[in-house]
């Protein structure tokens, strides 16, 4: 599976998304599941992820049942404000209020495709971002190439 592409929808009147078709056909709900984990991200973006890629993750950095603090004190954060979104029949998810709220998503909102998972921003914030996402692109894709060098031992 693979997230990829920009797309500018609306929620509607009752506060529902729709996941472009684009994006809907690359899932499996066999691998991926059948509904969206929301929840915020860095860059202060909210994230969609695929309910079992989401839930893969997780379980991969292992329990913190008695854990350290600071892993407490994320996890209590990041989770308790995880939602799970199923899709409905018509390719649509449902976003909790608080997290709209939280993110300052109404109306325009653009959807990223961002490799495994989805991003939500508005679109007046993606739009202003613009300018500076292309005057800054060139020393983005050096500073990423450099992160890639160094985690497959210089290889590249």
């Amino acid at each position: 599976m693979l997230f990829l592409g920009e797309y500018e929808h609306s929620l509607d009147s009752k506060q529902r998304l729709a996941i472009p078709s684009e994006l809907r056909e690359v899932l499996n709900p066999a691998v991926n599941g059948d509904s969206f984990i929301a929840v915020p991200g860095a860059d202060d973006v909210l994230t969609l992820w695929p309910n079992q890629t989401f839930e893969k993750l997780a379980m991969d950095h292992g329990g913190s049942l008695i854990g350290d603090e600071v892993l407490r004190r994320f996890e209590r954060s990041f989770f308790s404000q995880a939602a799970r979104c199923p899709l409905d029949s018509a390719g649509r998810v449902r976003i909790p209020d608080r997290l709209l709220t939280r993110f300052g998503l109404v109306g325009s909102v653009v959807i990223l495709g961002v490799r495994d998972h989805l991003e939500l921003v508005s679109s007046a914030s993606w739009k202003s971002q613009q300018k500076e996402r292309d005057s800054t692109a060139g020393e983005l894709f050096r500073q990423a190439n450099q992160v890639m060098k160094s985690r497959s031992g210089g290889a590249r």
